[in-house]
C-alpha cells in the first residue's frame, strides 16, 4: 500500500529485454524516484508523469462482473502456460482498459507480494470477489492445482455472465420500448392534440367520442404535467430506493417475480442452473457439501432458493442424502433431483450437476428466444393501441370536417 505523502503517477516504457512497450501505474515521491524503480526492474521509461485526478472522485468506468469474468479468464491461460503468479498479474492489470481496475489488480498483486495468500487478497474485496471465488482459489493454493481451478472459475463465471445477459435482455426490451411509447405519448398530448383541439374548435360541431377523451386527457396532461411527471420520478426513487436499502422488499420482489407468467418460469429454471452450476464447480474443486452450500445460496440470486439452499444444508449436515434433501425442499424439478441422485450413486456428482446445468441453460435459451417471439407482436400491438390510437383520434373529426363546413 501507498504511503499518504506518495503520489499516483502514470508511466510508460520500453522492457530492456523484449523491447515490448509496458505502461502501468505506479506511486512513490516523484518521478525520479519512479524511474529509478522502473529501470530496477528492467524497463526504460519513455514518459513518467502525475496521475490526473477523476472527474467527479472517480477512477473512470466501474469494475463490472464481466472484467471479473474475464480476470478469471485470463489469469487461467497465463498460469496455464507457465507465467507465474506476480508476472500474471501485471500483465492482466497493465493490459486492461479501465484504471479502477488495473488499481484493484495491482493492489491485489502488492497483498500478495507481502506475503499473503491470493485468496486472502481477493478477500480483501468482496465488492468485486465472492465467497465462491475466493473459496475456489484458496482450495486451489491449498491443493496446488490453482490453474485448473482458475480454469473452471473462467467456465462459471462466462456461463454465468451469458446467463444474466441474456436475461436482461429478454427482461429490458419491453420495458424500453413501452418507456418510449409512453414518452412519444406524452409528447403528443402536451404539444400536438392542444393544436389540433384549437383546430377543431374554430370549425365548431362536435367532435367524436374517441377524440374528446383525448382531448380531455390532453388538456389534464397540459395543466398537470410537472405533477404527473414528478409523480412518477417519485415513485421509480421511492421503489429504487426501498429495493437497495429493505432487505424485506428485495424478497418479496424477488418471491414475486417467480409467480410471473413466462418470465417467473425464466427466472425460475435460471436460478437452477446457477444453483447446479455452482454445485458442480465447487464438488470438482474437492470443497466438502455443507461448506459449499453458503456460497451456493448466495449464487442462486433468489431468496426463494436461498432458503431451499440453506434447508438442504442443514438436512446434508445431519446424514440425508443431497438428493432426498433437495426433494424434500419442494423446488427443484424431479429431472433435477433424480439426475443428483444417479451422480451421488456413481460417485460422478459433479459431472451430472453439470449436465443438469447445461439442459437448463439451454431451456433459459429457449424461453429467452421464445419470449423474444412473443414480445415483438404484443410491443406492435401495444404501440398500435397507444400512439395509432392517439393519431386516429385527431384525424377523425379531419375526415368529417367537410361535412362541418
Amino acid at each position: 500500500m501507498a504511503a499518504k505523502s506518495d503520489i499516483m503517477f502514470v508511466w510508460e516504457g520500453k522492457d530492456k529485454k523484449s523491447g515490448d512497450k509496458r505502461k502501468g501505474e505506479l506511486s512513490g515521491k516523484s518521478e525520479a524516484a519512479i524511474k529509478s524503480a522502473l529501470r530496477k526492474k528492467d524497463i526504460l521509461p519513455t514518459k513518467v508523469k502525475k496521475k490526473p485526478k477523476a472527474l467527479f472522485g472517480g477512477d473512470g468506468p466501474p469494475i463490472e462482473s464481466s472484467d471479473i469474468a474475464l480476470f478469471a479468464r485470463q489469469m487461467s491461460t497465463m498460469m496455464t502456460s507457465g507465467v507465474p503468479l506476480l508476472q500474471s498479474f501485471d500483465l492482466v492489470g497493465q493490459g486492461h482498459d479501465k484504471p479502477s481496475f488495473q488499481k484493484l489488480v495491482l493492489t491485489i498483486k502488492a497483498d500478495i507480494e507481502a506475503g499473503g495468500t491470493m485468496a486472502d487478497a481477493l478477500r480483501k474485496h468482496p465488492k468485486y470477489f465472492d465467497d465462491l471465488f475466493c473459496n475456489l482459489v484458496d482450495a486451489g493454493e491449498q491443493a496446488g492445482i490453482l490453474e485448473s481451478l482458475l480454469t473452471k472459475l473462467a467456465v462459471y463465471q462466462e456461463k454465468s455472465e451469458s446467463m444474466k445477459k441474456k436475461i436482461k435482455g429478454a427482461l429490458s426490451y419491453p420495458m424500453s420500448i413501452m418507456s418510449v411509447a409512453m414518452i412519444v405519448s406524452a409528447i403528443l398530448l402536451i404539444y400536438v392534440v392542444p393544436v389540433f383541439s384549437d383546430m377543431f374548435e374554430s370549425f365548431g360541431g362536435e367532435l367524436p367520442g374517441l377524440t374528446q377523451v383525448v382531448v380531455i386527457m390532453s388538456d389534464f396532461m397540459t395543466a398537470n404535467w410537472y405533477y404527473v411527471f414528478g409523480g412518477i420520478y417519485a415513485v421509480l426513487t421511492i421503489f429504487k430506493q426501498a429495493k437497495k436499502r429493505s432487505v424485506a422488499f428485495q424478497n418479496f420482489l424477488q418471491r414475486f417475480s417467480l409467480k410471473l407468467p413466462l418470465f417467473g418460469e425464466l427466472l425460475t429454471k435460471s436460478a437452477i442452473a446457477r444453483f447446479t452450476r455452482t454445485m458442480a464447480t465447487m464438488s470438482a474443486a474437492g470443497t466438502p457439501l455443507v461448506e459449499a452450500m453458503d456460497s451456493i445460496a448466495g449464487a442462486t440470486g433468489n431468496i426463494v432458493f436461498y432458503e431451499a439452499t440453506m434447508a438442504i444444508k442443514k438436512e446434508v449436515s445431519t446424514g440425508v442424502p443431497l438428493a432426498e434433501s433437495m426433494r424434500n425442499v419442494g423446488v427443484f424439478p424431479n429431472m433435477c433431483v433424480q439426475m443428483t441422485q444417479i451422480g451421488e450413486e456413481s460417485g460422478d456428482l459433479d459431472k451430472m450437476l453439470n449436465k443438469v446445468a447445461d439442459y437448463y441453460e439451454e431451456e433459459v435459451d429457449g424461453l429467452v428466444e421464445a419470449l423474444s417471439g412473443m414480445m415483438e407482436p404484443m410491443i406492435m400491438a401495444f404501440l398500435g393501441v397507444v400512439i395509432g390510437g392517439l393519431v386516429l383520434a385527431m384525424y377523425m373529426p379531419i375526415f368529417k370536417m367537410g361535412e362541418v363546413i
